[in-house]
């Protein structure tokens, strides 16, 4: 904690920095102003009905964007009520097929100017993803609008508000990521679930006072208890996240010329928490993908019930880990290469002490890297389930245990802002070969 407070403090010294901060902070104020202009023409009741029906992954989008929609307190439906979800999931399409393409493989390949090219095919994907949610969500309220135009043109204003919405918080990543200090789109998700913490809060605090039958003092407890659970939640996701398994690599003697070069010692780290918290994207996205069609189009009978009521069912959990674990390899499978690195290392005369260069090596950072993604997963699975697992041990407090998936989010955008402050602050501070 006092690493990180020193970062913040030095990092506001050098005017650059403390500019960059100030621009984010800009954005991120920005953005929390788009979620309460309101979307004209369309019924609040009908929009919040349809999300009560989504269940958890309703749950899940008022999560990362901030936006209230199942209390008694809201008003109108937001401008940015789709949040960042569009690009998530345009993300993921693009990833797939990234893996699955050749041309875009070769793309990703070509270093900065192929990222701009899938980096643009993904604005692409994001608008469109964006204005089918957006006619889908219209289409699942439009018995229940308000407005007084013809129907048509409501349909256009509802449909193109939240679309327009969707698009400007993807330009506003971008723009944290080019002015700002980086990881736009990860900022935006953390601002949207830090400002739902007071209310978290609050929440807690009334659901101990109806449990306690209105006594101050075991509500303050409750809330108290469950803070402390918060607390003890980051600290082991801090440490896991922290945590890497380092490979020594040994780099053999050269002679090139009259100088002798190589033999130094050096190490691979391979970080526990390699995925981060896209697997437990990925894996909400998959899981809740029937209840959403289910909610959109109306769909009747006890096929529709089933998927409906879905998230209360245990089979619900056991798919949900399950898809936790394929996601986590999976994606350990397309961002990690240990065959790459093991012809590099012999290209440039590296090597494992006790492991022969070449396939050996590739196939021992492979074993390596597996035997570590068992235990992410089952980190994972953990963080993300204890919390629902809590709440159904607590079946007269539903819903007063934080997610785990926000605490995810929390601490690995935290600790990414710090890394990023960190390396700033050493460019700023190397001297460089001329001194």
């Amino acid at each position: 904690m006092g690493s990180m407070l020193d970062t913040l403090r030095n990092a506001f010294k050098i005017p650059d920095l403390r500019k960059r901060i100030g621009f984010t902070v800009l954005i991120m104020l920005i953005y929390r102003l788009g979620t309460a202009i309101p979307v004209p023409g369309i019924s609040v009741e009908a929009f919040t009905d349809f999300f009560n029906r989504l269940g958890q992954y309703g749950s899940f989008m008022e999560t990362i964007t901030g936006v209230t929609l199942t209390g008694q307190t809201v008003r109108a439906v937001p401008i940015f009520v789709l949040g960042i979800q569009p690009y998530i999931n345009a993300s993921i399409i693009m990833q797939l097929l990234t893996f699955a393409i050749p041309a875009l493989q070769r793309l990703s390949e070509e270093g900065e100017a192929g990222r701009k090219q899938i980096q643009k095919i993904t604005r692409f994907v994001t608008v469109g993803l964006a204005l089918l949610m957006s006619t889908a969500y219209w289409y699942s309220t439009r018995t229940a609008g308000v407005s007084v135009l013809p129907p048509v043109l409501n349909a256009l204003v509802v449909i193109l508000s939240f679309t327009a919405g969707s698009s400007f918080i993807m330009w506003l990543g971008e723009q944290i990521n080019d002015r700002g200090i980086g990881n736009g789109i990860s900022m935006i998700i953390f601002t949207g679930i830090i400002s739902g913490f007071p209310n978290n809060i609050i929440g807690v605090y009334y659901s101990f006072m109806k449990w306690s039958q209105s006594s101050t003092i075991l509500a303050v407890l409750g809330v108290l208890l469950v803070i402390f659970v918060f607390v003890a939640m980051i600290t082991l996701v801090v440490y896991i996240q922290s945590a890497e398994r380092r490979i020594p690599v040994q780099y053999a003697k050269k002679v090139i010329g009259r100088k002798m070069y190589g033999g130094q010692s050096t190490y691979l780290p391979i970080k526990v928490n390699q995925s981060g918290v896209l697997p437990v994207i990925f894996a909400v996205s998959v899981l809740m993908m029937p209840s959403t069609l289910v909610s959109l189009f109306g769909f009747d009978g006890k096929v529709a019930q089933f998927f409906l009521n879905f998230s209360n069912n245990p089979l619900y959990y056991l798919i949900y880990a399950f898809l936790i674990f394929a996601f986590t390899f999976f994606y350990s499978s397309i961002s990690f290469n240990p065959d790459e690195i093991a012809s590099r290392w012999q290209k440039d005369g590296g090597f494992i002490p006790g492991i022969r260069p070449g396939r050996s090596t590739s196939a021992f950072i492979r074993q390596t890297s597996r035997r570590l993604l068992w235990f992410e997963a089952l980190f994972l699975v953990f963080i993300v389930l204890f919390p629902s697992v809590l709440s159904l041990l607590t079946d007269s407090m539903q819903n007063i245990w934080l997610g785990g998936t926000s605490i995810l989010i929390v601490v690995g955008v935290a600790m990414d802002i710090i890394t990023q402050l960190e390396s700033q602050l050493m460019m700023r501070h190397y001297k460089g070969f001329l001194d």
